[in-house]
């Protein structure tokens, strides 16, 4: 039996199955059971030239990806905000590769790809469906292309082809704290009440993926499908913003419900229509934010004092700079390429612009560094204490 024929088994009996207390262990078992089995089905292939066309190299300060159905007007979309020529038709599958633009929008270059429509079962590699997602899941937001005038649950089905292959939209991880072990059994711990788990269910899940030394630690009301997530560590939390194209051909008042919805806009290539909004709610949704240079107060190095290296100008900036120092982008003469990623060595020249990225600080509070990695134990025998005799 294939990996699709055991897929639909489980999905069958997942749907037959009644939900209660005493099929949640069960249920359990199988919502693992298929997380494992569609992790397998997503693994690349051995042949080559698979994903001929959709190999595109990033450009710019981001990447957005335009996905739907065939013919909702992703192409249209495509030349409307960056002036790039995609074939649009009458007919459905009009675009076979990706197609990729740039949208010139507050200083910042934005990469749009368009992409082939896909249909249902695209999770299952139907209509070049896995090329298609793989591209996806390298954007930094999904445009999610709809039809204003067809059925308002196309949106349902496209966010389940995302979810099979481990795509989670307008989510954020789940708060669980996971790391394997050699040895020590597992330990499961929160920091709260569970209401949708218990530790036999946990246990249940944990035997299905073979894991039987591990910590485990709940910051939050946790659900059996973001413990998969967490153990599968494969997942992908992607912006989603949804554009119903379309809305000339509809009513007043259900362009009015379209715009009330979240994460939602309306928007017509045809009629051209709210074309600066969608604009406006890209940059938002990226969370994109810049300005230019000041040119007026420059950071002022010499050979003299200090040298005329990353890591002098980031000691004149402030001294905590340096420890908490990841790596520069250097635009200038100094640079080989714009931008160029430099370390604290690299050799600054006049009028060089550089912006510096520092290491992300995590808090005692997310989990980490809750469990011992050394013992407390002398390291010589002659420090050990010594204990009184055994009384006989």
């Amino acid at each position: 039996m294939g990996i699709l024929e055991k897929i639909k088994d489980i999905e069958l009996e997942v749907s037959r199955t009644q939900r209660n207390k005493a099929t949640e262990y069960h249920l359990g078992q199988l919502k693992a059971r298929l997380a494992k089995l569609r992790t397998e089905l997503q693994a690349p292939s051995s042949k080559g030239g698979a994903g001929e066309g959709f190999d595109v190299q990033k450009y710019g300060d981001g990447r957005v990806a335009l996905i739907g159905f065939p013919s909702v007007g992703k192409s249209s979309l495509l030349t409307m905000l960056t002036g790039t020529e995609s074939e649009a038709a009458a007919y459905e599958f009009t675009t076979l590769t990706c197609i990729p633009g740039v949208i010139h929008y507050n200083d910042a270059k934005i990469q749009l790809l368009d992409l082939p429509g896909i249909i249902e079962g695209a999770a299952e590699g139907k209509g070049r469906g896995r090329q298609v997602i793989a591209v996806c899941k390298s954007a930094d937001l999904l445009l999610m292309v709809l039809d204003a005038t067809k059925p308002w649950h196309h949106r349902d089905i496209l966010t389940r082809e995302l979810e099979a292959v481990g795509m989670r939209l307008n989510r954020s991880p789940p708060n669980i704290y996971f790391r394997k072990k050699k040895t020590g059994g597992v330990s499961i711990n929160s920091t709260g009440p569970m209401t949708k788990m218990d530790d036999k269910l946990v246990a249940r899940i944990l035997q299905e993926y073979k894991i039987h030394n591990c910590e485990l630690l709940f910051k939050e009301d946790s659900s059996v499908d973001d413990l998969i997530d967490v153990i599968e560590g494969n997942r992908r939390y992607a912006r989603c913003l949804y554009v119903y194209n379309k809305v000339d051909m509809c009513s007043l008042e259900e362009v009015d419900e379209i715009a009330r919805r979240a994460n939602s806009i309306p928007v017509s290539c045809t009629a051209r229509l709210n074309m600066d909004g969608l604009l406006e709610r890209i940059w938002d949704m990226m969370a994109l934010t810049g300005h230019k240079p000041d040119f007026a107060e420059p950071v002022v190095l010499t050979s003299d004092r200090g040298g005329t290296t990353v890591e002098a100008m980031c000691k004149q900036i402030h001294n905590t700079m340096v420890r908490e120092f990841k790596y520069a982008l250097v635009w200038g003469v100094s640079a080989k390429h714009y931008p160029q990623r430099v370390g604290l060595s690299h050799q600054l020249a006049d009028e060089d612009v550089i912006q510096v990225v520092k290491k992300k600080v995590l808090d005692a509070e997310d989990g980490r560094g809750r469990f011992k990695t050394t013992s407390d134990k002398p390291l010589r025998i002659a420090d050990r204490e010594k204990k009184a005799a055994l009384k006989t």
